[in-house]
């Protein structure tokens, strides 16, 4: 089967780009398919991307993928030459990744382009996004309906998908962990390069960790609420680069008087640091007010590391039947200092880490795959 993958790719950075080549691979090494990758000539314009740049950097540890640079989003010329670069290739699947409405014009009308035999399937990180606005809902509508075929990680974004194409066909995955970071390093040496100078007066604190993209919806400003309520045997590590302004969330640690219970790495973390991070913590906290699923778990995950995550969105989907952490009920500070006191009391890290352990042999990159070309087949 001829596959093209049009997506985020290197030189591109983040977890789009991380779930891309993860598949990309499993297509390429583990079943040997003849697979192209295609992505972003411009990805977003400079003046709509909220982090501190969109392209990988000499500090990143990044998987390059070989792909071709053809799809401006902003130029729609570009999706016309894409198409035309797909339809050579002769796909016999278009495979791409969707998660905000801005990119549904460019990636619909390539899709809307390509020769009748083409199957055309994306998968949805998101289809109705967290943060809403005008005219979203006509943008994925377009999109959804010029695809064939959808891939879900959550029941969360299939009841999105059905409530806006009741028809459509879809497989339901679990999100496979991410590996490519390596393997859990050891506790102390972790401590010791996360810490620095701090290590002797942090080393034996009950290490709470927040990873990623700091935006208002993943609820930040709760767990920094929480830590008030816990007292100075916990610590927190705040670790992610801030789309829009950290200002808030300073002024709140700094009325709180929690300064002193928290290391902040307020930064786009590479992939070596990540290792050191999640290698170093007890668990891993997710505070959101609204979600669908995480990469983060996913993370997590892979480096036998228990979540306390709210029950907001999918997350209790990627948590509860596995057994490998905590729910919130509410995305609520007392309530997420109260799990968190639970977590620690009862040690549970240890039974935690060994379903983790048991989760990794069903959520894979390989089975992702696999029943991606299974569906591809089966559609109409």
């Amino acid at each position: 089967m001829k596959i093209a993958y049009l997506s985020t790719f290197y030189p591109f950075r983040g977890g789009i780009a991380q779930f891309n080549a993860s598949l990309f691979n499993s297509f390429k090494n583990d079943l040997n398919e003849n697979i192209n990758a295609y992505t972003f000539k411009r990805q977003y314009p400079d003046i709509l991307f909220p982090g501190t740049t969109q392209y990988v950097t000499a500090d990143d540890n990044a998987e390059i993928i070989d792909s071709k640079r053809v799809l401006d989003t902003v130029n729609p010329l570009s999706y016309y030459s894409t198409a035309n670069e797909i339809n050579n290739f002769e796909a016999d699947l278009l495979l791409t990744k969707f998660w905000m409405p801005f990119f549904a014009p460019s990636l619909g009308k390539v899709a809307r382009k390509l020769d009748k035999k083409t199957k055309k399937i994306a998968i949805l990180d998101n289809v109705i996004p967290h943060e809403k606005r005008p005219f979203d809902i006509q943008l994925i509508k377009y999109f959804l309906n010029s695809y064939d075929g959808f891939v879900v990680m959550s029941n969360k974004v299939k009841d999105d998908l059905l409530s806006l194409k009741p028809n459509a066909k879809y497989i339901f995955q679990e999100h496979p962990l991410y590996n490519h970071f390596g393997e859990k390093l050891d506790v102390i040496e972790s401590k010791k390069k996360t810490f620095g100078d701090r290590y002797e007066e942090l080393k034996d604190k009950k290490l709470l960790l927040y990873f990623g993209f700091i935006r208002d919806y993943k609820g930040l400003d709760l767990l920094i609420e929480s830590m008030s309520l816990l007292d100075d045997s916990y610590h927190l590590i705040i670790a992610g680069e801030v789309y829009g302004n950290f200002d808030k969330y300073s002024e709140q640690i700094s009325n709180l008087e929690v300064g002193h219970k928290i290391t902040q790495f307020v930064k786009y973390i590479n992939d070596s640091e990540v290792q050191e991070l999640f290698s170093a913590s007890d668990v891993c906290v997710l505070p959101y007010k609204s979600a669908t699923q995480s990469g983060i778990v996913g993370i997590s995950y892979n480096f036998d590391l228990p979540v306390i995550a709210t029950d907001v969105g999918g997350l209790n989907e990627m948590i509860v039947p596995h057994n490998t952490g905590f729910m919130v009920d509410n995305p609520n500070s007392n309530e997420i200092a109260e799990k968190i006191k639970v977590y620690f009391d009862k040690e549970m890290k240890v039974d935690f880490e060994q379903n983790i352990i048991n989760y990794k042999s069903i959520a894979n990159w390989k089975s992702l795959a696999k029943n991606i070309i299974k569906f591809s087949k089966e559609l109409k």
